[in-house]
């Protein structure tokens, strides 16, 4: 049985927005760290950081940054690559795991 290559069939499934959607938000919900990497996937599979920076106007150095595991983006910023990316911020209610409304 052959094997298939796990980033390489990620990619091609992100390259879907509704997938990417779905991939971004159980990230998010993991942590800030889950969810930037799963940025730099999603990213990666709409065509790299290079083709991003063009579709933002931002710098390619700023956005590799943004990304980094140390990277901190603003709201701003975020909207500004989820919309590069055909994606939008949201908000949901919270799950039933124990999270209570103010």
């Amino acid at each position: 049985m052959p094997t298939v290559d796990y980033k390489e069939e990620l990619l091609k499934r992100l390259a879907d927005t509704e997938y990417a959607a779905g991939y971004l938000n159980v990230a998010l919900e993991e942590g800030e760290d889950v969810f930037l990497l799963a940025m730099r996937d999603v990213v990666e599979a709409r065509g790299g950081v290079a083709k991003l920076a063009k579709r933002t106007g931002l710098n390619r150095v700023t956005l590799y940054r943004l990304l980094s595991k140390k990277g901190n983006p603003t709201l701003a910023t975020l909207g500004t690559l989820m919309q590069a990316l055909g994606l939008a911020i949201g908000c949901r209610p919270a799950s039933a795991r124990g999270k209570k409304a103010a």
